[in-house]
């Protein structure tokens, strides 16, 4: 269970770190990333949803056990972004700099579903006792 409140936790404070201050850079982003953002309301929307997930890593991380299945929903959440972003990329609509950042939401895609298997093992073991 180590493996699972580890990747969970991990996951939970780096989003939260890396997206907090996404709530400040509205106008830089636009700036960085042309053209200026014209929906400002699907910024803050998805910069509000994607801190909600990395609040659920967090709950995760505390009793990986109880919330396995919310696992499966953050195995979607990781892999939908990289899926996406990949394809992005592959068809020049995205830079290496949103690759980097959906490579390393892959790795925690990947810890999620070892995550996930462990914890299905070790709830198997306790049966058996």
């Amino acid at each position: 269970m180590k493996i699972a409140r580890w990747s969970f936790l991990i996951a939970g404070i780096w989003g939260v770190f890396v997206l907090t201050p996404l709530y400040f850079l509205e106008k830089k982003t636009g700036i960085d990333h042309p053209p200026a953002i014209t929906h400002p309301e699907y910024y803050y929307g998805f910069v509000g949803v994607a801190l909600a997930w990395q609040v659920l890593f967090l709950v995760i991380a505390r009793d990986p056990q109880r919330f396995r299945p919310a696992m499966l929903a953050a195995m979607i959440e990781k892999f939908s972004f990289v899926i996406s972003t990949y394809v992005l990329y592959a068809l020049g609509r995205v830079d290496s700099t949103m690759v980097a950042a959906a490579s390393a939401d892959l790795v925690l895609g990947i810890l999620f579903v070892i995550s996930f298997f462990k914890t299905g093992q070790q709830a198997k073991a306790a049966e058996a006792f």
